[in-house]
């Protein structure tokens, strides 16, 4: 009996054992999948997710440089095509994260996503997805990948079929750019389990506070955009049009009021077009690959050359013409195509403001272009509304002159600057090294130097025309300008200059940092190998270390010193603010530099490994290509844990020194961490 006790007794204990063990691997959202009937020939792909307290995950689209963004891949055959990209039915929150000093978005309650397909067979398929997502609270953050299978029945082929199976052929090469970029953003987390039911993290609501902050800055450049030479003249042209009514004020008034509607139609309809035909996956895309954002930038120098006198942007006279045409019919339709014909001629000057606004908002989802070019075009049509519709107010109107020409300048200055941050972002994507921090910092300060001596008149363009005295305002504006320059400068020397984070290249690209310098000035033990992977990873505050756990115990185990495994990623909010509020304490930074090896094991890098470094995983037998997925299933392997930041103490013989530690800001305990790690490493080796 007591021998039947015994084992009851030990059994319990080691089932509580590895119910312990287990519960160290976090999945704190559950996912459920399901298929949708959408039509006769397309069906929806649903996916819902449900996340713990207090767990949020990021969403598909915000600004690049902060946390992992979600990334779908659908396995694509013959039995269907994908329509769109997938569709967050379940509207994320978005705010400024003010570790990255980047807008994101995320999810922090239940979430539906949903992909369209239209099915291509007549027999029962099944489609493959994957999805990589980040999910984080106040004090770690995860990585994940899961993959999920859809059973989707056929459908009963019609003779047009075929046709349209062919009609879309097109559509799908055309996704295959943006999917490739998919494909190359693909995250490297472990999948935990095959099942239809996962746990995972994350899901929110749209804040309304981006949309009307989006609708705010579109419409003060609608405002901007009516100051311009090629459409501040034509307000009086315009009004004049709708004076030859005579006697008919009623009429004129309703077709001054038809005019301003038929603006703001036009230009929204342009942002519903770009939302509805191209849609999500075409704006991932368009923010992140090399070829529209070098276009992008091409386009705006070639505009500011065009606002600096280089030449005159026009139309074809044809396409002028005939809107002049259909306006001088008369009628209903007449204060449409005046409308028309005003946003054709502007273009050459509104042209930069309105791609501007759409590539801007083209970083989110559909709604966003429709809101940017309402407040544009709200902005752009009011003038023109009220002064056709008070005519006798042009009289009070300044007459254009050569200030238009000097407000040219500046657009053609501020065109040259915003233009950098898209090959900027390029550079930085496809690590070419072509504009670095440094760089970009000093084309802004000549920039802006430039720009306080043209608004002082001693810098001259072809158009301009003389300028006897500067005007108060136009003094004003050089004081703000040079005061710009100034604030840059120190930037050259590796000031963070944190008002303009967002815009600028990181850190990490800039040569000469006084900081970086004094601190590879300071006494720190010398590294016997070259570090793998160290030409494009690195660690903050000048430490130096190795970035592979192989060759970082093997060097520890040379140098007979303890390690300080940092178990990271590139999208980890919490790892930076350990790194700015933790590891910058002169103790700890003194510990890490001199008396631990360090070694920083990032579980999201997408560096592929050689053949043959790849490895099978014990953990769910699936073979890891990339540094990030060997490193992430290290982490779980051997400390049953997949969240980051992860601080682990290793002697030479990869045993622990410490219990090891998470995410926490306390200065004091850390410090009694390395401590102890280091006590305890000396009474091992005495």
């Amino acid at each position: 009996m007591k021998q039947i006790a015994q084992s009851i007794l030990l059994l319990g204990v080691f089932l509580v054992t590895l119910s312990f063990a287990q519960a160290q691997i976090i999945d704190p959202v559950k996912w459920t999948i399901s298929v949708e009937k959408a039509s006769e020939q397309e069906v929806f792909l649903v996916f819902k997710a449900k996340i713990d307290k207090p767990w949020h995950m990021y969403a598909q689209h915000f600004d690049e440089g902060g946390p992992l963004k979600m990334v779908w891949k659908i396995k694509e055959t013959n039995d269907f095509k994908k329509v769109g990209g997938v569709d967050e039915i379940s509207k994320p929150h978005k705010e400024r994260d003010v570790v990255f000093d980047v807008n994101v978005a995320f999810w922090s309650s239940d979430v539906v996503l949903k992909q369209k397909v239209k099915v291509l067979s007549a027999k029962k398929f099944k489609i493959e997805t994957e999805v990589t997502y980040q999910t984080c609270t106040d004090e770690q953050c995860i990585n994940f990948t899961k993959d999920f299978t859809f059973d989707v029945e056929g459908v009963a082929q019609t003779e047009t079929s075929a046709t349209e199976e062919n009609a879309v052929v097109e559509e799908i090469i055309a996704n295959d750019t943006a999917k490739v970029e998919v494909e190359k953003n693909d995250s490297t987390q472990t999948d935990t389990t095959k099942t239809t039911e996962f746990t995972n993290a994350g899901d929110i609501d749209l804040s309304n506070d981006s949309l009307i902050w989006l609708f705010w800055v579109s419409f003060l450049a609608g405002l901007l955009a009516i100051l311009t030479p090629c459409v501040f003249p034509m307000i009086p042209m315009t009004v004049s049009f709708f004076m030859k009514e005579g006697d008919q004020k009623a009429k004129g008034k309703f077709q001054a009021l038809f005019y301003g509607l038929s603006i703001i139609l036009i230009y929204t309809v342009i942002g519903t077009l770009v939302a509805v035909l191209f849609g999500v996956n075409f704006a991932n895309w368009l923010s992140t690959h090399w070829i529209p954002n070098v276009l992008f930038f091409i386009i705006f120098v070639f505009f500011a050359a065009s606002f600096l006198g280089m030449f005159e942007i026009t139309l074809p006279s044809w396409l002028i013409n005939k809107a002049d045409s259909q306006a001088d019919k008369g009628g209903i339709m007449a204060p449409f195509f005046m409308a028309f014909t005003l946003v054709v001629v502007s273009f050459s000057c509104t042209g930069p403001l309105v791609g501007a606004i759409l590539v801007k908002s083209a970083g989110g989802a559909v709604l966003e272009p429709i809101i940017g070019m309402l407040g544009f075009s709200l902005a752009f049509a009011l003038p023109f509304t009220l002064f056709a519709f008070f005519p006798s107010w042009l009289s009070n109107l300044p007459k254009s002159g050569g200030w238009l020409n000097s407000v040219k300048v500046v657009l053609g200055f501020i065109e040259l600057a915003l233009g950098l941050k898209f090959l900027s972002v390029a550079d930085q994507t496809y690590h070419w090294g072509i504009l670095d921090r440094d760089i970009y910092i000093a084309i802004w300060i000549v920039l802006s130097f430039l720009l306080g001596m043209y608004l002082l008149g001693k810098l001259k363009f072809s158009h301009d025309s003389d300028v006897p005295f500067i005007s108060v305002p136009r003094l004003g504006l050089a004081i703000v300008v040079f005061s710009f320059a100034v604030y840059l400068i120190p930037g050259m020397w590796g000031a963070p200059l944190k008002a303009l984070s967002g815009y600028l290249p990181p850190m990490s690209s800039h040569d000469f940092d006084v900081n970086q310098i004094v601190r590879d000035s300071e006494t720190q033990t010398s590294l016997s190998e070259k570090p793998k992977y160290g030409e494009f990873l690195h660690l903050p505050h000048g430490i130096k270390g190795y970035y592979e756990y192989e060759q970082g115990m093997r060097v520890a185990k040379q140098l007979n010193k303890p390690v300080f495994i940092d178990f990271t990623g590139h999208g980890c909010v919490n790892c930076r603010e350990m790194e700015a509020n933790v590891w910058s304490d002169p103790r700890v930074l003194s510990m890490l530099k001199n008396d631990y090896l360090v070694i920083a094991v990032y579980v999201d890098d997408k560096t592929d490994l050689p053949q043959n470094e790849w490895i099978t995983s014990t953990f769910d037998g699936k073979v890891k290509k990339t540094l990030g997925q060997k490193n992430a299933d290290l982490q779980i392997t051997k400390y049953n844990v997949n969240a980051q930041p992860y601080y682990v103490l290793l002697d030479n013989e990869e045993k622990l020194l410490a219990k090891p530690r998470s995410y926490d800001l306390d200065v004091e305990a850390f410090v009694e961490f390395l401590e102890n790690g280091l006590k305890e490493y000396k009474n091992r080796t005495k």
